[in-house]
């Protein structure tokens, strides 16, 4: 630590390492008044510091003490400070909490397991890195530059509201793409609630100069959230994600099976059922089916002819996935108007409201290939990010608590890429 040398060093009989430190004697005037002080000896303050040789570690700052001569002076006795080895009041050292918070976002590191590595207790590691966490968290800075802005919701806890308020969080993520086209996904809000007012009220909290860098939105397929986008976002261009969208397919044929299941059979799919035996196959891409699968699909769909509703779902389901995996966007955006224009007229219900439903969502669906394949899926991995750490955690109980170490770990507090998994 710059300043100080170590004048001591030994071990209790806990095993935990001390230093002892102090500062070279310098000429110190009168924060006050200016004037030249006098020694007024000297008072060991000890501090948690980083752990070392597999250690707690404890630093026994001799600090020194300062006594202003100027009779008219209200200073009197004063000590020394230095934020640049701990903060006023602190328990911590600086260089603990900068070594907390990095084990945290970089090593997944619990709350818990840092005050085991330092020595202290979980509420001396928190009251001394919230409120870091907060102050950059309240730093409107960290959201310049964000032209690509994705949304998805997720649940924190699973208890009563009454007890810890929404289950439901809406998260914002920046997706915007580097230099090299590379998106390093970053969580920049979490909010309580799943609405488009919600989103809406962050996106007006953000001020013009956020809203009019936007230039492009992914969503899934929520109306509060589209509405939002719509009524904040006026420049910027809605995609609905692809990964959504496919799964809007899957869902699809998963209910006509069902259905025909009950027609066919009159109850729920049992073992022995053709088409139970085929559930998990239809949910595969057609490219990835082997030729025992292709022949067990052949000899469900022949097994009755009333089967032929599922097969004719799962073709279109197919179809709605392969507009995703065309040569080029200009092919894909035209196979998916065809898709968009067919589904409705089908007389299969459950495919004719999936095409209603993707006629309503037309512009977004499209949008896709206009904005060279932007999507969700930097939200999912941001999701993932979280879903680890409730795990390391066991739990939240304090939402405001979740949210900056959520913050923390997905790189909204930290522009830099989040660790690899």
């Amino acid at each position: 630590m710059p300043g100080l040398h170590v004048v001591g060093v030994d071990r209790d009989d806990g095993g935990v390492l001390r230093v002892t430190v102090e500062s070279a004697v310098p000429v110190m005037g009168c924060p006050a008044c200016g004037v030249v002080a006098h020694s007024h000896g000297r008072r060991t303050v000890a501090l948690v510091d980083t752990p070392a040789f597999g250690a707690p570690t404890k630093l026994l700052w001799r600090k020194r003490t300062w006594e202003c001569i100027e009779s008219s002076c209200p200073m009197g006795v004063f000590t020394e400070q230095d934020p640049a080895v701990a903060g006023e009041r602190s328990v911590l050292t600086t260089r603990a909490c900068v070594w907390a918070i990095g084990q945290m976002r970089r090593e997944h590191a619990s709350v818990a397991g840092l005050a085991r590595q330092l020595g202290v207790a979980w509420n001396t590691v928190w009251t001394a890195i919230g409120p870091l966490l907060a102050a950059k968290a309240a730093d409107e800075s960290r959201f310049h530059g964000v032209t690509t802005l994705g949304v998805d919701e997720h649940l924190w806890h699973h208890v009563s509201p009454r007890k810890r308020g929404p289950k439901e969080l809406t998260g914002m993520v920046d997706l915007t793409p580097d230099k090299d086209g590379n998106i390093h996904a970053r969580l920049l809000d979490l909010v309580p609630g799943r609405s488009g007012t919600v989103y809406k009220t962050w996106l007006k909290a953000r001020g013009k100069k956020f809203r009019a860098g936007v230039e492009v939105a992914t969503l899934d397929p929520f109306r509060g959230y589209k509405n939002a986008i719509d009524d904040q976002l006026d420049d910027a261009t809605a995609v609905l994600d692809a990964f959504h969208i496919v799964k809007l397919g899957t869902s699809m044929v998963d209910d006509v099976r069902r259905r025909v299941q009950q027609d066919t059979q009159g109850h729920r799919g049992r073992s022995g059922d053709p088409l139970y035996g085929i559930r998990n196959v239809l949910r595969a891409g057609v490219e990835h089916l082997t030729e025992r699968q292709h022949a067990r699909l052949a000899a469900a769909f022949d097994a009755d002819e009333r089967h032929l509703a599922v097969e004719v779902a799962w073709q279109c389901a197919q179809r709605l996935r392969a507009v995703y995996h065309q040569e080029t966007p200009q092919a894909g955006r035209a196979l998916a108007i065809k898709v968009v224009d067919g589904f409705a007229s089908c007389p299969i219900p459950e495919v004719a409201r999936l095409g209603r439903t993707l006629k309503q969502w037309k512009d977004a669906f499209l949008a896709y290939f206009d904005t060279d394949g932007a999507s969700n899926g930097g939200c999912e991995a941001v999701n993932g990010l979280i879903e680890l750490h409730r795990r390391i955690a066991r739990g939240f109980r304090n939402r405001e608590n979740y949210r900056l170490r959520m913050l923390l770990i997905a790189g909204g507090l930290d522009p830099s890429p989040p660790p690899q998994l």
